[in-house]
């Protein structure tokens, strides 16, 4: 009996599996398609997505494949443009130490889960292709899963990533509370197309060139380190669907120069806003798509999704390996009022252009304000549940490199190291304690942590606060 059974290969949950199987968990993840996914669309990675990735150790990869700096061009009407930069609110001059990447990545979704799959091998884990689930049912030592070709399988827990019209979800009886949007759809494709720079994000309006057409609004994204370009066409027509001859019609509507060799793939997309009240039942868990589902406005679908897994696979993995259940507990209690912030920030996006979005709001969908934390005065620094901030190591490492030898960190400020043990109610996995003045570069460690001489501060391992307290100080 495998510990854990993962449905769906997408972002999602070969996060979830790749954080299990490196942490000793035996996993087996299901996937009903054929083979690997070949879209693009969850294209946007935001940085604290980075953040948790790079504790998986495939951050560096997915940043050498990916694109930060692509401003927008707008197409107007009379063939003039306007280019307009995909970040108006940072500076790109003014760095910050405490957070490695400060703004969403490029990267199209196919490449995303193939990094993921290659990091899942490393660990002796294969994905199960056209294996479809058919039905799962659980007691009190495991759960059984029924495929469609008859034969069953059986794990202790079961994890359900499999998007949003997830067998899981409809198995367990959870509800997919919400609504559909008729009247906001998207023609969707990747294709190879010439004629446009792929410096630009180009986008037109429904005038000019599309005028006649149908189409509400039209975008062509370059995908980094591909030859390939997505292609996202708003509409309200729902007799129109994605057809490679479709798209190819509309893209070369827009100009005598651009022309499309070939569409690798088409779909359509029309706006659904639905979440779950509950991520568990019994030992079966819901994460991504198969948990809430909204408008891409933002880039936080894929990435809300990543963040489930990341939560959820630490803790599961420590239960596996003899840790109170009751740790799982917190998944529902930490992700429930994620997603459903996510669905009201995206909402409140929708048809919104990128560059009229405040600065708040920017700042919003990039992750990195997501917290756990169940105080409200937050204090001088990071408390329990609050994002660990990253800083520079006096041997030219950072904070974030140095975490990756341990699940968990104790930083002892003030000398105190010595007489700081880990503490025991820490749920399994190895522990660093770490002698944070002594390996500091300069002095954005204690700056970045609030820290007075005498506090400890521990790093959970999905890169949250897990306690801050106060050591005696010998004088």
């Amino acid at each position: 009996m495998d510990d854990v059974i993962v449905v769906g290969a997408g972002p999602t949950g070969l996060t979830a599996a790749v954080d299990l199987a490196r942490r000793g968990v035996s996993v087996r993840v299901l996937d009903g398609l054929d083979g690997p996914h070949r879209g693009s669309r969850g294209k946007g990675m935001q940085p604290r997505t980075l953040e948790l990735l790079d504790q998986l150790g495939v951050a560096d990869r997915l940043v050498s494949l990916g694109v930060f700096d692509l401003p927008f061009r707008h197409h107007r009407a009379d063939g003039t443009v306007r280019d307009t930069p995909r970040n108006p609110d940072l500076d790109a001059a003014t760095a910050d130490p405490t957070t490695p990447w400060r703004t969403s990545m490029l990267i199209p979704q196919w490449r995303t889960e193939q990094v993921l799959r290659e990091r899942l091998a490393e660990e002796g884990v294969e994905v199960s292709f056209g294996t479809r689930v058919a039905s799962l049912s659980q007691d009190e030592e495991g759960v059984e899963v029924v495929l469609d070709d008859g034969s069953r399988l059986r794990s202790a827990w079961l994890i359900g990533a499999d998007g949003g019209s997830s067998t899981v979800r409809r198995q367990l009886g959870v509800g997919f509370l919400g609504e559909t949007h008729e009247e906001v759809r998207l023609l969707l494709g990747d294709a190879e197309i010439d004629g446009l720079d792929r410096d630009h994000w180009h986008q037109w309006a429904a005038d000019g060139p599309l005028a006649g057409t149908g189409a509400v609004f039209f975008a062509l994204c370059p995908l980094p380190a591909t030859t390939t370009w997505q292609i996202q066409i708003a509409h309200t027509d729902p007799e129109r669907h994605a057809t490679p001859e479709l798209l190819t019609e509309l893209v070369e509507s827009l100009g005598p120069r651009v022309h499309v060799r070939r569409v690798e793939v088409a779909s359509d997309w029309r706006l659904n806003v639905r979440m779950v009240d509950k991520y568990q039942v019994g030992r079966v868990f819901l994460a991504g798509d198969a948990a809430h589902v909204h408008s891409p406005a933002g880039g936080m679908g894929m990435n809300t999704g990543i963040g489930d897994a990341i939560n959820l696979g630490w803790k599961l993995a420590a239960v596996v390996h003899g840790a109170d259940p009751a740790l799982l507990d917190s998944y529902t209690a930490e992700r429930l009022p994620v997603a459903a912030h996510v669905l009201g920030l995206s909402g409140e996006l929708t048809g919104r252009q990128f560059w009229s979005r405040t600065s708040e709001q920017l700042r919003d969908t990039r992750g990195l304000g997501i917290t756990y934390r169940t105080v409200s005065d937050a204090g001088s620094g990071p408390v329990a549940g609050d994002r660990a901030p990253d800083a520079p190591l006096v041997d030219g490492s950072t904070l974030f490199v140095r975490r990756r030898a341990a699940d968990w960190t104790v930083l002892a400020f003030g000398g105190v190291v010595d007489g700081v043990d880990a503490p025991s109610d820490l749920p399994g996995g190895s522990v660093q304690v770490l002698d944070a003045d002594a390996l500091a570069a300069d002095g954005t460690l204690r700056e970045a942590y609030g820290a007075d001489d005498g506090t400890v501060v521990v790093i959970r391992p999905d890169g949250y606060v897990w306690s801050r307290s106060a050591a005696a100080v010998s004088v």
